[in-house]
């Protein structure tokens, strides 16, 4: 947060020494243009980029699905991958429950040794 606040006070504090000089004759078409860029890469760098990465390490994930993964979905559901076929995904929720999710839904594939199993309050 504290980077965001110093870029924006930097662009700003940027643009009114170039339009002071573009008022006194200096600085030109590009340097109103400065404040415009230097925006443009901070989006850039710190939105964009790291969204596109999550992306294909989202993607990544739903492509090595495989039988037998344990997941969990967008909705908060836990469930065991019983067959992946194309972009449908069948998992099984209880014993003798089995439903067809679109794999986009999943959000996390649960490590082996982090699964948590159920307990049965009695």
């Amino acid at each position: 947060m504290n980077k965001i606040v110093l870029v924006l006070m930097s662009v700003a504090l940027l643009s009114s020494n170039v339009f002071a000089e573009g008022a006194a004759g200096g600085a030109g078409a590009f340097g109103g243009l400065m404040p415009l860029l230097i925006i443009f890469v901070f989006f850039y760098l710190f939105l964009i980029r790291p969204q596109q990465k999550q992306r294909k390490e989202h993607q990544k994930m739903l492509e090595a699905l495989k039988r037998d993964d344990k997941i969990i979905t967008a909705g908060g559901i836990h469930a065991t991958v019983v067959s992946v076929n194309g972009d449908i995904a069948e998992v099984k929720i209880a014993d003798n429950v089995r439903i067809k999710i679109v794999k986009s839904t999943i959000t996390t594939v649960v490590a082996p040794e982090t699964a948590v199993t159920p307990e049965v309050i009695k």
